[in-house]
């Protein structure tokens, strides 16, 4: 597996992240309904185009298994393809993010606790919760910071 940042961020390279979000949306975010992902789903694309930096995390084979998008030293997004899920593409990309961008905070889904739990296992710790997501949906958010900013 190799991680590579990129600046150019064309439909093609896009469209493919948006499939690898969908894929993990729907296998770690129990909570949502399918109407709400897809709902989500129209706000992906923008967000990917928007993001300060942009790491995507390539197979041997050249495929795309999994993302991460930086602002500052914030992680603001971090998706792994429900097919690479357990391969530690997640584990390398945020190590990636803390070495080279001292990434050192990021924001959790309070209800999806397999993302928690393998945030606290990388050294982050819970500092603040929200009652609302971004949007003022209720689910709960946690925000984290990594356990050098304690």
């Amino acid at each position: 597996m190799r991680i590579i940042g990129t600046s150019e961020r064309n439909s093609d390279l896009l469209e493919k992240l948006v499939i690898i979000w969908e894929s993990s949306v729907m296998a770690t975010h129990l909570f949502l309904s399918d109407e709400e992902i897809e709902d989500i789903k129209k706000y992906v694309f923008k967000a990917l185009q928007e993001v300060q930096l942009l790491l995507v995390s390539e197979d041997g084979n050249g495929n795309h298994c999994g993302f991460m998008g930086i602002s500052g030293q914030k992680v603001e997004m971090l998706f792994v393809s429900e097919q690479k899920r357990g391969k530690s593409i997640g584990r390398k990309l945020l190590e990636y993010g803390m070495e080279h961008y001292s990434v050192n905070e990021l924001a959790v889904n309070e209800q999806n606790p397999l993302a928690k739990g393998f945030y606290e296992h990388m050294g982050f710790h819970v500092y603040k919760r929200d009652e609302f997501d971004e949007q003022g949906n209720p689910y709960p958010i946690l925000w984290m910071k990594g356990s050098q900013e304690a």
